[in-house]
């Protein structure tokens, strides 16, 4: 199959955008997408976070459905989509709603990804119950099932342990038919990835491809208890990109922003990410593809500087 690639849009949210005026940040973040769509990247994604990371600072992130929504009218043909949309942040009757709009007014081009959430941090700080894990996911489990009703059905009407809709109605209906491919996010492998494999047509996670080949293998398992083909759920990657010249100036690049956002050990992201010389993140790539993985959404940390994207995809994809 052939490979895909997205690009990460630069929002704020890893402290990856100019230290200018918020007019000024959003007009970046438009550029960019349309410099996305320009090198034929197949679509942008946005991260659905609402402060720093992993430093919280008093710095501009631009949230992602209203910012998407600003994107499908500034673009033509460039997908959009959110890695992932964090399910306790919205009601799933409500996500249903907004993802349908946002595919109407894009023309089609909605890519719907969705994940439990994990920022406890964040949930705090913008009044969100924190609950556990297992709880998180059986919620995500319930919302999947309503958001995928809902774009599909007349009315809907689901009582769950968590949510509740009576007669919920949608209109208007997304656009694309029968109805936009539900990606949920996620490496959990005694619950996360088996929700992936009751309900979900695409699967995300990231890390080394080692990890990922274990937990796709876990995942195929769960697709053959459900009834389910291992073809009937895409894999796909999502990974921090830092390329330069030299794998020494990568590491070193990686050094900087580490110290940036506080980290200890920034280098301990080279180990799970593809990180380092073209040749070694094409490389990277290339072995992800080789154990399934066909869509790539790849998120270069210095996007906002001039002429990465056109980098990444001149001296890394182009040697794929």
């Amino acid at each position: 199959m052939k490979r895909v690639f997205d690009v990460v849009i630069p929002q704020g949210w890893r402290l990856d955008l100019p230290n200018t005026g918020a007019a000024e940040q959003y007009a970046l973040i438009e550029s960019l997408a349309r410099k996305a769509e320009e090198l034929g990247f197949q679509a942008a994604w946005l991260y659905d976070h609402f402060h720093t990371y992993p430093k919280i600072e008093r710095a501009s992130v631009f949230e992602a459905w209203t910012t998407l929504t600003a994107l499908a009218k500034a673009t033509s043909s460039l997908r959009l989509g959110v890695l992932v949309t964090c399910n306790s942040y919205r009601n799933p009757a409500l996500l249903a709603k907004m993802a349908a709009t946002l595919d109407v007014i894009s023309g089609g081009r909605l890519e719907f990804g969705i994940g439990a959430g994990w920022y406890e941090a964040e949930y705090k700080a913008f009044g969100y119950d924190f609950p556990g894990n297992a709880a998180r996911i059986r919620m995500l489990d319930e919302a999947v099932q309503i958001i995928k009703r809902m774009w599909v059905e007349d009315s809907v009407t689901f009582f769950g342990r968590y949510y509740r809709v009576e007669g919920a109605l949608n209109y208007p209906k997304p656009l694309q038919k029968p109805r936009p491919r539900v990606l949920i996010g996620g490496a959990g492998e005694s619950l996360t990835l088996k929700v992936v494999a009751r309900h979900a047509d695409r699967w995300n996670t990231g890390g080394d491809p080692e990890t990922y080949q274990r937990k796709m293998e876990k995942l195929h398992n769960y697709l053959e208890e459900a009834g389910r083909k291992t073809s009937d759920v895409e894999c796909t990657y999502h990974g921090i990109v830092v390329v330069e010249e030299s794998d020494e100036k990568a590491l070193a690049r990686l050094d900087k922003l580490g110290a940036e956002w506080g980290l200890q050990e920034p280098r301990e992201l080279a180990k799970r990410n593809p990180v380092g010389s073209p040749e070694k993140v094409a490389d990277y790539i290339s072995r992800l593809y080789d154990i399934g993985v066909t869509r790539f959404m790849l998120y270069p940390l210095d996007a906002a500087s001039g002429g990465k994207l056109e980098y990444l995809r001149d001296h890394v994809l182009n040697l794929v």
